[in-house]
């Protein structure tokens, strides 16, 4: 026996409603900017994704760039509003690795946020860009002597010390270069984040950070008294970071209060008051119709709240504070928009013991535009965008289209039955991390990525070509 596909299928996973109208976007998965027009098709402030596809071909990461400020705003204003009373406001600095290049690097500094970089070439980005290098801080647990030569060189904010190896590096030469390393500290407090364990960062098990274990006597407090003592080194403050796609305060909570009384200790063994504090970011963004995100403003008031009472209770100022970010700004902000290829229909058996259907729909991306689902298991909806269906809606698999049986960008979605070649559909929230973790895998080229802005949409990436591919092999 078959199961009916006009209701809910046993092989759905139990967090999938079955949709009560297959055409509806979700929105909180979504831009603002994006709605279904009146001709069915999706549309980015006005412009379907027919004439987009037209004109810049799929696979297409499509970026409502006025949304992507917004949230950059939302994040400031509602940051600077909570903390005004305790540190006079606080530093946002854009999570670089989420999605960078020039054109987002000058939308975050003209919104007014800092920027943190990775690695030499989001560091090179940033500064082509023309962002105020203050204004620029170096994280990476690996950083080589040119990337940190670089960052002094060009007078970045902060460089983001993750080792006492790294410090002690740092230290050298800076003092080669007769200059003073500006340094924050990233720890790690040892707060279990509810997240995938390979985007969980404050664990002590994992690469990132020193440990905070045995308080002043552990790697922490080493770090602080070596980098007290070392006259190339400005030791600015503190700097942790839990993970990413964390939806509850708690953790952000007890990592603050962690921190703080981390600092009353240095200052009471030291005799020093660090004058900055770095809570990370790592807000977690709607993939799924069931994810429910937190708005910068509750993010933000709840925060002060612990920083306010954990500083009452130490008897200690305040630190200037920062965050950092990313993906909840640029994440929310683009889809992608791919063409249907290939579609088949195979038979599953189901937890009920009868055999079910399952309809497979292959797109002309995959994997190398976006790895995530394959390295964190990550869910994505998805929606026909190109038209409007009738079609009772069919659960369905959307894959790529290389060589593995993993490439799967959607694992589960209802789509209407009809949906097959030639139809376009649109993956939501892939702003971040997709294009950054992008790759040439089975030779693909990387999709462009157009900006949309009051209406009009200009390419930011251009699409790679097939001749780029082979630049950089010898003898041709």
């Amino acid at each position: 026996m078959t199961a009916s596909t006009s209701s809910a299928s046993p092989l759905a996973p139990e967090w999938l409603e079955y949709p009560a109208d297959p055409n509806a976007l979700v929105t909180k998965l979504w831009a603002s900017g994006v709605q279904r027009g009146d001709d069915g098709q999706i549309a980015v402030q006005g412009l379907g994704v027919s004439q987009l596809a037209q004109d810049h071909g799929t696979p297409l990461l499509v970026l409502d760039e006025d949304d992507f400020r917004a949230r950059a705003r939302a994040f400031r204003d509602a940051f600077n509003e909570a903390f005004a009373d305790l540190c006079g406001g606080v530093d946002v600095y854009y999570a670089g690795k989420s999605f960078l290049c020039t054109a987002a690097a000058r939308w975050v500094a003209e919104e007014g946020l800092r920027l943190d970089t990775a690695s030499g070439g989001e560091l090179a980005a940033a500064l082509r860009a023309g962002v105020d290098p203050a204004h620029i801080g170096l994280h990476g647990n690996n950083k080589s002597d040119a990337e940190m030569c670089r960052a002094l060189d060009a007078g970045v904010g902060r460089i983001v010390v993750d080792s006492l190896d790294e410090l002690d590096r740092l230290a050298e030469l800076a003092a080669e270069a007769g200059t003073v390393a500006p340094v924050m500290l990233r720890l790690t407090p040892g707060v279990h984040a509810h997240t995938h364990e390979f985007i969980a960062t404050a664990h002590e098990d994992q690469k990132f950070g020193l440990s905070m274990s045995g308080s002043l006597a552990g790697q922490a407090g080493q770090a602080v008294a070596r980098a007290l003592a070392a006259e190339s080194i400005d030791l600015r403050g503190l700097h942790c970071h839990i993970g990413s796609q964390i939806f509850e305060a708690e953790g952000f909570g007890v990592a603050a209060r962690k921190l703080l009384g981390f600092l009353a200790e240095i200052d009471a063994e030291h005799g020093v008051a660090l004058e900055e504090l770095d809570l990370g970011g790592g807000h977690g963004i709607a993939y799924t119709a069931v994810d429910t995100p937190r708005p910068p403003a509750d993010i933000a008031t709840t925060l002060a709240s612990v920083v306010r009472a954990a500083c009452v209770e130490l008897r200690m100022d305040c630190p200037r504070i920062s965050i950092e970010p990313g993906r909840a700004i640029s994440g929310p902000a683009a889809f992608t928009l791919y063409e249907a290829g290939v579609r088949k229909t195979v038979t599953v058996d189901g937890p009920d013991g009868e055999t079910h259907p399952r309809r497979y729909v292959s797109v002309d991306g995959g994997m190398s535009d976006n790895p995530r689902p394959v390295l964190y298991e990550a869910d994505y909806s998805v929606a026909l965008a190109s038209r409007t269906s009738s079609s009772q809606a069919v659960l369905s698999r959307v894959v790529g289209k290389h060589c593995e049986s993993g490439d799967v960008l959607v694992r589960d979605a209802y789509l209407p039955e009809d949906v097959g070649r030639g139809d376009l559909l649109a993956v939501p929230a892939t702003g971040a991390y997709c294009h950054s973790l992008s790759s040439n895998y089975n030779m693909l080229t990387r999709p462009a990525v157009v900006a949309v802005r009051d209406g009009t949409a200009r390419v930011i990436i251009r699409r790679e070509t097939e001749d780029e591919l082979f630049a950089r092999e010898t003898g041709l």
